[in-house]
């Protein structure tokens, strides 16, 4: 006999324990409760992922778990939050005891590691979607956005893109000698949310890279009003990256590949010490509308390009 909704909760996303001092009422009942210390602001966020459209049929449950949670936890990050509960809509065709076990093994896994209680949600039956919505504290008038950028900010990015791009590319074929951290770049991202905290008054403005470099950039471009050069000598890749880009001439794919989850964000002259260790500086906020690329010294116009659902 399946398991009932009631079951199912029971079963495979009450076994989580609740660890923040800010839950004062998780699953059980018809709402939960939490508390906000005084000083702070909530950060609220909310991510959709759908089976063929941001995930293949065939993805590893335990990867899937955590990727959904993960590109939740890298939203409350690029506005310096720190976070605090999640809540989750899981809507499945049918009950697969195995397939669920694993993909809550995923992802309450990543939710200990980052003190994350799971208060609620939903379950129902229907083509495979997974909604989460992540809260998250930051203190209040700190929290960083997209529209604070300034003219003369230095751009930083917290670590490497397009190992996730790359690694779309191996699933689709593409062979290379180093394909596991390309891999698990774009199977299970790493939120920064360390990096994020840290940013709280020493930032402008940040975005996630979720849907490339080049698009999300743009947003805080567009938001701040505000244009920008960024260097391609400058831009964090890896090993593989640089070995995919000389192989096949698609210099392209680090700067509007998604799901790399890496923060970018613009730091003023005077607080660049402050940056944390690991950053990369990528380029210069600049008044000239648009984004330029400075590639062998040559500056060209940069479309701002990324993943869009209804393009």
């Amino acid at each position: 006999m399946p398991l009932s909704e009631f079951a199912l909760i029971q079963r495979f996303f009450t076994r989580q324990a609740v660890t923040n001092s800010s839950t004062r009422l998780g699953i059980g009942d018809d709402c939960a409760l939490l508390s906000i210390p005084d000083g702070y602001e909530l950060a609220i966020t909310t991510d959709t992922m759908v089976e063929n459209v941001h995930f293949f049929k065939d993805t590893d449950p335990a990867q899937l778990g955590h990727k959904l949670l993960a590109v939740n936890l890298s939203d409350l990050a690029s506005m310096g939050a720190k976070p605090l509960s999640v809540t989750l809509a899981l809507t499945v065709p049918s009950v697969n005891e195995a397939w669920l076990s694993a993909f809550a093994t995923g992802f309450l896994t990543l939710a200990e590691r980052y003190g994350v209680d799971l208060i609620g949600g939903d379950t129902t039956a229907g083509a495979l979607t997974l909604t989460v919505q992540a809260l998250g504290l930051v203190p209040r008038g700190l929290a960083l956005t997209r529209s604070a950028a300034k003219v003369g900010d230095f751009i930083y990015l917290s670590g490497n893109i397009g190992d996730a791009g790359l690694g779309l590319k191996i699933t689709q074929g593409y062979q290379c000698a180093d394909l596991d951290n390309a891999l698990k770049q774009f199977n299970q991202p790493e939120p920064a949310c360390n990096i994020g905290q840290k940013l709280c008054g020493v930032a402008n403005a940040c975005i996630d890279i979720s849907d490339g470099l080049s698009s999300d950039l743009g947003h805080i471009l567009q938001q701040s009003q505000v244009g920008a050069c960024v260097f391609w000598d400058e831009l964090p890749l890896s090993t593989a990256v640089l070995t995919y880009i000389n192989d096949t001439g698609d210099w392209l794919l680090p700067l509007v590949a998604g799901d790399d989850y890496q923060l970018c964000f613009t730091v003023s002259p005077e607080k660049i010490a402050q940056v944390p260790e690991g950053c990369q500086k990528i380029g210069i906020i600049e008044a000239e509308p648009g984004l330029r690329l400075n590639k062998a010294g040559i500056i060209q116009s940069l479309e701002v390009k990324g993943y869009e659902h209804f393009s």
